[in-house]
């Protein structure tokens, strides 16, 4: 199944979403990143300001983020039109940056630019999958929000030339879509992921907009296998600087901890995290997401700091570089459905 991996192409609704999210850490646990391409980018302010008065055009909102961290750590993430996408069922490029599922590895050329400062990104990283999942699983009881662990645990090759950096550890690679915003359906999640062994354990906590929760525990097995356990309690871990609560699952007597806090907004934090799960400890990637907060006008008037969007003339001149000819455009004025 190695070359069953993303597809690019898929239709995504007016006020729909879809991204692709990467995330690694070093062997030596000195370095790690995330990347993740938006189409119809959940955490934008100019697509939520969009769909104020009506449906909106996802494809018009569109970004690479680019997250490095530990020494020489950069953030990046420019929003763009769809004048700057393009896009097959293997390649997928907004700007100068493109991802591409090449005989079973996704390839990921980085050029972008760091906010608030304007430090340049750039370079190179490879994800290998150990096995890649087709399942998808839905998390909202009408089905309109999926995920898909496209490859649990994979090998990772990092090879940056802004900052220089050069480093080799282990990753993991999966997929979100939906057909409505974030918000309309959910309140808040807390996501993990750890590998334990050439396994990956994922715990799905979210509480719907209706009251009621959806909770995912999986162990995802080196041979494509998957199965579903009990998960252990979820249990409080520290709050961040903004004061945003999280919580993960571990075992009753053993209390987790927070390695270190990578993304710390009003909003949304990501974390590395050392759990126990059947006795095991396992560390990894944790993400705590409150939509209330999200949804703060004085939140909404922050995140352009954060996020700059490229005027349309720009964004056309940054599509003019796009190497690949094996995509396909999607004209500023026309989704796929």
């Amino acid at each position: 199944m190695r070359d069953q991996g993303p597809d690019f192409s898929l239709d995504i609704a007016k006020d729909g979403y879809a991204w692709w999210y990467v995330d690694a850490m070093s062997h030596d646990g000195r370095y790690g990143l995330t990347i993740i391409a938006f189409i119809g980018s959940v955490f934008s302010p100019y697509y939520k300001w969009a769909r104020r008065h009506a449906p909106a055009d996802p494809f018009n909102h569109c970004a690479i983020n680019v997250a490095l961290y530990g020494p020489r750590g950069r953030w990046a993430m420019t929003e763009r039109g769809a004048n700057s996408l393009q896009r097959s069922g293997k390649v997928f490029s907004v700007g100068p940056s493109h991802m591409r599922w090449d005989k079973g590895e996704l390839v990921i050329d980085i050029c972008e630019t760091g906010a608030p400062i304007p430090l340049p990104v750039r370079g190179e990283v490879r994800l290998r999958p150990r096995a890649v999942f087709d399942q998808s699983f839905a998390l909202d009881p009408k089905g309109q929000h999926h995920w898909r662990p496209i490859a649990p645990l994979a090998d990772v090759s990092v090879e940056m030339t802004h900052p220089g950096l050069s480093w080799q550890g282990t990753g993991y690679f999966d997929h979100n879509h939906g057909h409505e915003p974030l918000e309309a359906a959910f309140t808040e999640w807390d996501w993990s992921r750890a590998h334990h062994g050439a396994d990956t354990v994922i715990h799905y906590d979210a509480s719907l907009k209706d009251g009621s929760s959806r909770e995912l525990a999986l162990r995802l097995k080196a041979d494509g296998g998957v199965e579903h356990f009990n998960p252990p309690p979820r249990q409080a871990l520290p709050m961040t600087l903004w004061r945003i609560d999280r919580f993960v699952r571990s075992d009753a007597q053993a209390k987790p901890q927070v390695v270190a806090t990578l993304e710390d907004t009003p909003f949304y934090a990501r974390s590395t995290v050392k759990q126990w799960v059947d006795g095991e400890e396992l560390t990894g990637f944790h993400e705590r997401l409150r939509l209330d907060r999200f949804c703060s006008p004085i939140v909404q008037m922050m995140l352009p700091f954060r996020m700059p969007r490229l005027s349309a003339a720009k964004a056309g001149r940054s599509a003019s570089i796009l190497p690949d000819a094996r995509s396909q455009s999607v004209p500023s004025n026309q989704s796929p459905n």
